[in-house]
């Protein structure tokens, strides 16, 4: 392109490029880059002038060059495709007709901070700086599949995508919209050197980070992201370097972790998830250090966190919510610190019915929390669940055991009935003493001794054996023999049971 081709305002943009000096078309009253389109030739700068300062642009001597382009309209399509270029590119507050297209390119840095663009493809880019669309308004898709940057992805404030029942935008050459459906922005098997920054992003479409690699963390502290009945963020397989930070996260659809590893912090503090009609957390097989949901508002929709692995655990009960699948997740803290009897009820709203698992999962992050007695709890309520899933005669034998001893986790009710046994045996063998099998050779009769060894099946005193109950009172001795029998087996049943967690 020769120079006596370009108008006044490109001529400038020419100029500039060569010693890396910035062109500033902006105006206090111009209305932003969403008033682009009604910018006039004095801010307009063809994309082909900009391809052809990218590729073989003048340089100055001893100059670094770079385009540093601010408040411009951009008409046609900015085709950089499988290009190297080797200057900055900083295209701020500019207003593009088309979709840039940077498939397969190599850039030193991209910086589209606050513009607007009916979509961005640029899968398989690569960026040896920072790639930045903060505060940028993208109507159509930005497609960066694979993308490779080695320091970080800024996109705070950014919208991306268009309310459901707003206008479209203006058909365009680029295929700005892409097909229905598809995720508004795609950084699946991405690779980012440091973070990506997307606080306040607010998209309207799935964002999907499937297979990506960060080196540092994920931030969407704040990010609205609204997929109504459909999928908000799509990231499995996803891997951080340290934290993905979701505080005061807002998803309109379902949100997905499934297979991710994230070593510090998975922070959904304050988030609000919802999902309405299906699942609104699906984080399975996952291996995360830390899980805060502390102060979230409850999830509306399922939540699935089976085969995961999470060292501490922070979660109010009121925030779950009644449909789970928790077969297989492990945990080694659970905070705060609360009674069995608030933590229990999660366990009921398990999918798949009963699963033992779970009830061992939680009994051991409270003996590691040193509380014995919720632990306890928690494994009596586990027994009595498992009863329900037995045939008729092993439930009355559950029943049995419950009422009698707890199963062995309440051993004080054995004393009490024991007491209460020996007291009735005691008072009725007093007013009807029973006879002697051999007078003259039997010891001296004494009803409590009596009873105590009518009662203790492994412990003899000489009375049983020397007198024996007359009509009805045989029949007393009878019953005092079995619950003595099935109070020690319950109770033996117990300690042995107690023994075996230790």
């Amino acid at each position: 392109m020769e120079i006596t081709d370009l108008t006044p305002a490109e001529r400038r943009v020419w100029q500039a490029f060569s010693v890396g000096r910035g062109v500033d078309f902006t105006d206090s009253g111009d209305g932003g880059a969403e008033a682009g389109a009604s910018w006039g030739p004095e801010r307009t700068v063809r994309a082909a002038v900009i391809r052809a300062l990218l590729i073989g642009g003048p340089v100055g001597d001893g100059e670094i060059a770079g385009l540093k382009l601010t408040g411009a309209r951009i008409t046609g399509r900015l085709d950089l495709g499988y290009g190297s270029i080797d200057h900055p590119v900083r295209l701020r507050s500019c207003h593009f007709e088309e979709v840039p297209h940077l498939y397969g390119a190599q850039i030193r840095a991209l910086v589209l901070s606050d513009s607007v663009l009916p979509g961005l493809s640029a899968a398989t880019l690569r960026v040896d700086g920072v790639l930045r669309i903060t505060g940028c308004r993208v109507t159509g898709p930005v497609r960066l599949q694979g993308a490779k940057v080695t320091g970080a992805f800024f996109l705070d404030g950014a919208h991306l995508g268009s309310p459901a029942g707003a206008s479209a935008p203006p058909p365009s050459t680029g295929a700005a919209d892409g097909p229905a459906g598809e995720p508004v922005l795609q950084l699946n098997h991405a690779e980012i050197g440091t973070d990506v920054w997307a606080v306040g992003l607010v998209a309207h479409g799935q964002v999907r980070l499937d297979g990506a690699t960060v080196g540092g963390r994920v931030n969407l502290e704040g990010a609205e992201l609204r997929a109504a009945g459909g999928t908000a963020l799509q990231a499995e397989s996803l891997t951080v370097g340290t934290d993905l930070n979701a505080l005061r996260l807002c998803a309109h659809g379902r949100v997905v972790l499934s297979g991710a590893r994230i070593p510090r912090h998975l922070n959904l503090a304050h988030a609000r998830l919802s999902r309405p009609d299906g699942e609104a957390l699906s984080a399975d097989s996952c291996v995360v250090g830390e899980l805060w949901l502390r102060d979230a508002a409850p999830i509306t929709g399922t939540v699935d966190l089976r085969r995961s692995q999470v060292e501490f655990l922070h979660a109010l009960p009121d925030v779950w919510p009644e449909r789970v699948r928790i077969d297989g997740l492990s945990y080694r803290t659970l905070a705060p610190h609360l009674p069995a009897e608030q933590r229990l009820p999660l366990l009921e709203r398990e999918a798949e019915g009963y699963l033992p698992h779970s009830y061992e999962q939680l009994t051991s992050a409270y003996r590691v929390a040193g509380d014995d007695a919720a632990a306890r709890t928690v494994q009596l309520t586990k027994l009595r669940r498992h009863r329900g899933t037995l045939i008729w005669y092993a439930r009355w034998w559950g029943h049995l055991q419950d009422a009698a001893v707890g199963y062995g986790f309440r051993p004080v009710r054995a004393a009490g009935w024991l007491l209460l046994l020996l007291l009735i045996g005691t008072t009725a063998f007093t007013f009807c003493e029973p006879r002697p099998l051999k007078p003259g050779e039997a010891p001296d009769f004494h009803p409590l001794v009596y009873t105590l060894d009518l009662l203790l099946p492994f412990v003899g005193f000489g009375q049983e054996n020397a007198f024996t109950p007359r009509g009805a009172w045989q029949w007393l001795a009878y019953l005092l023999i079995v619950t003595g029998w099935i109070l020690a087996t319950t109770v033996l049943a117990g300690i042995t049971r107690a023994l075996s967690r230790q």
